[in-house]
């Protein structure tokens, strides 16, 4: 089996090591110690805790038990020296280290045991010289061991709480576009069970009036069911070019429900005209259409869905005040407009909300109108564009 080599120190505990050794050198060579006397007896004996230290500095990341162990070592064997500070500054950062890098059951452990030391040092040295001074010397202690492993648990804290509320973040976003797309699936789902419905009904017309005009020897009767086979086959290959546009996933769906049309948008609108009193809404449709040749069926689909989503959309959202419902039909064109007071009602908001205009602007570019959605003078105004002419609509 290959060997796992040692990990590589990483490029800034290198670049750490090398200045904390660069500065302590350049502290000894100027005499700049802790403390003024030999204790050994040999003034380069501080050279060898801080090259230790420096090489604790470079497992600081990688192995940060390890490099807190062997600091240690060096430092009590730095105060046995004339003490160098660049050796006690790296080692505040290598316990530092220990607690930010280091397993969370050593993040919890290392700061009460260097709580207890500078406890200890502070009553220890009491105790011996009996003096106020002891307190100087638990001071320091405290600030080289217990004040670096405060601050790691500190920043580790913080991080962990970021890394937490990021990884919230992104599954809040995961299933946010999981929903959306479920959403959006069974808004096409729905659409095409609804034009289903609507070449079914052209096909079985077209299947009843062929078996009357070959069960009948009348010529009259005859050429009424071929006119009449013939308006439905235009339509129905019309409405089957829309159909193409439309991917219906796979599964089981449920039966196709009735295609409600323009002609039951009167009860659309008393029925949530009932359920927006409670709201401080009123419902008010405006109906300027001036008769006209019939609307093609898709169409007439698409505006009710539009229509109903966006009272929908109203009750939820709206703040009080009046809905309208337009529908004005110049030339070639049906215009549906629903607008409302702008508000944003309080309470929590599920994920996917918004995919109803999703669904609503699918429809319109399914029959080459044009949408828009947006706030419009304090008012959010939804507008739908639909072209009312055969062949126009199926471009």
């Amino acid at each position: 089996m290959p060997t796992l080599s040692p990990p590589r120190p990483h490029r800034d505990d290198v670049l750490i090591a090398v200045l904390g050794l660069l500065g302590g050198v350049v502290l000894w060579a100027l005499d700049l110690s802790m403390r003024t006397g030999d204790v050994l007896g040999d003034t380069r004996l501080p050279l060898i805790p801080l090259v230790v230290m420096s090489a604790a500095e470079l497992l600081r990341r990688t192995s940060p038990r390890t490099a807190l162990a062997v600091g240690s070592v060096a430092l009590v064997a730095d105060q046995c020296t004339r003490g160098n500070l660049a050796t006690v500054a790296m080692y505040t950062d290598v316990m530092y280290a220990a607690v930010l890098y280091g397993t969370p059951a050593a993040a919890r452990r290392i700061p009460v045991v260097t709580f207890l030391i500078s406890l200890l040092v502070t009553i220890g040295t009491l105790a011996w010289i009996r003096s106020p001074e002891a307190l100087l010397v638990g001071i320091v202690t405290a600030l080289v061991v217990f004040v670096p492993a405060l601050t790691g648990v500190s920043v580790r804290n913080h991080r962990d709480a970021a890394e937490t509320a990021r990884l919230r973040a992104d599954q809040t976003a995961l299933l946010a576009e999981m929903d959306r797309t479920q959403a959006v699936t069974a808004e096409r789902a729905r659409m095409a069970r609804e034009l289903h419905d609507l070449v079914a009904n052209h096909l079985s017309a077209i299947a009843i009036h062929s078996t009357a005009a070959l069960s009948l020897d009348d010529p009259e009767t005859s050429r009424d069911a071929l006119g009449v086979i013939r308006e439905n086959s235009v339509e129905g290959l019309a409405e089957m070019r829309r159909l193409i546009g439309l991917l219906r996933t796979g599964g089981a769906d449920a039966e196709p429900s009735s295609s409600p049309s323009l002609e039951s948008l009167d009860a659309l609108v008393e029925q949530h005209r009932a359920a927006a009193a409670d709201a401080g809404l009123t419902c008010v449709l405006e109906d300027t259409r001036n008769g006209g040749a019939p609307l093609p069926a898709p169409v007439g689909l698409a505006a009710y869905r539009i229509v109903q989503e966006s009272l929908t959309n109203a009750l939820k959202h709206a703040a009080p005040g009046p809905v309208t419902v337009r529908l004005e039909r110049a030339g070639r064109r049906l215009t549906v407009e629903v607008s409302s007071v702008l508000g944003d009602r309080a309470g929590p908001r599920a994920p996917g909300s918004g995919a109803g205009l999703v669904g609503m602007r699918e429809r319109v570019a399914l029959l080459g109108g044009e949408f828009g959605a947006g706030p419009v003078d304090g008012m959010w105004r939804v507008r739908a564009e639909l072209p009312v002419d055969e062949g126009e609509a199926g471009a």
